[in-house]
């Protein structure tokens, strides 16, 4: 066979390796999945959506089922779920939703988990506006200010309560933007509509890169802690499967390196 040709087939065998500890977990994944495929509808929290399209991939491939996520706020997800809506999982920005869902009977019993913890955190994409302590707010060196609804988005009620606790949330008022959710807080802020803003740290931090601009990482002692709970609404294969997924060392790597804390796992 000539040179050349041992060269191309040599070549086209060539794959990519991928890290032995997702090959392991997806491997250990596939054994306690069903093999019968569904479509599998995730109402999920504007702020973890973008942790969700990494780790629809993982799941797909080991579960053999197809993931369909529909962003949007935790406050108008619920409404929508007690309203009958036909989603399979409910990833919410906080934990008092997924209970008085649970509380109402809606779910199935006994699924509903912590499976991450949320970080607030004050962002500008001009490097230098905003200091490590957070100062900003105190000399006001800005027109607007974002944050999501706090009636309707876990991380702006964790904006409010951080205003709160510095003295600045009555003073502030006529420069607060609200958007719909922590996802249009950080739109104001990253398309110049607000100069900085209250976002989640999960849009700033990717594994792939490094913030840009400057922020301050707020102190947890400043809000009540971001427990972001999941609820299985139906009783289906699908849905099951993808809340086992959720615990497996595969997802929780995932959710780590999107800049979120890990709740304690529990099987």
């Amino acid at each position: 066979m000539p040179a050349d040709v041992r060269r191309a087939k040599a070549q086209r065998s060539v794959r990519p390796a991928r890290p032995l500890w997702r090959v392991l977990a997806l491997s250990s994944l596939l054994l306690g999945f069903s093999a019968q495929a569904a479509t599998l509808r995730v109402a999920v929290a504007a702020n973890f959506a973008g942790t969700l399209k990494a780790l629809a991939p993982l799941f797909e491939q080991a579960s053999g089922h197809r993931l369909q996520a529909v962003s949007g706020s935790t406050g108008k997800h619920y409404a929508q779920i007690r309203n009958g809506a036909p989603f399979d999982v409910f990833l919410a920005a906080d934990a008092r939703r997924p209970a008085l869902l649970e509380a109402a009977g809606v779910g199935v019993p006994g699924t509903r988990a912590a499976y991450a913890l949320g970080r607030l955190v004050l962002w500008s994409p001009s490097p230098g506006r905003v200091d490590s302590g957070g100062q900003v707010l105190v000399r006001g060196a800005f027109r607007r200010l974002a944050l999501a609804n706090p009636r309707l988005a876990p991380y702006g009620r964790a904006a409010q309560e951080v205003l709160q606790a510095l003295g600045r949330w009555e003073v502030l008022q006529p420069r607060l933007v609200r958007g719909e959710n922590v996802a249009q807080a950080f739109q104001f802020v990253s398309t110049g509509n607000a100069e900085l803003g209250f976002v989640a740290w999960s849009q700033l931090r990717r594994a792939d890169r490094s913030p840009q601009g400057s922020w301050w990482l707020v102190p947890p002692g400043l809000y009540r802690p971001i427990e972001q709970q999941a609820l299985q609404l139906r009783d289906a294969d699908s849905a099951g499967a993808f809340m086992r997924f959720l615990r497996a060392p595969a997802a929780r790597a995932v959710i780590a390196e999107h800049g979120y804390a890990l709740p304690d796992r529990k099987e």
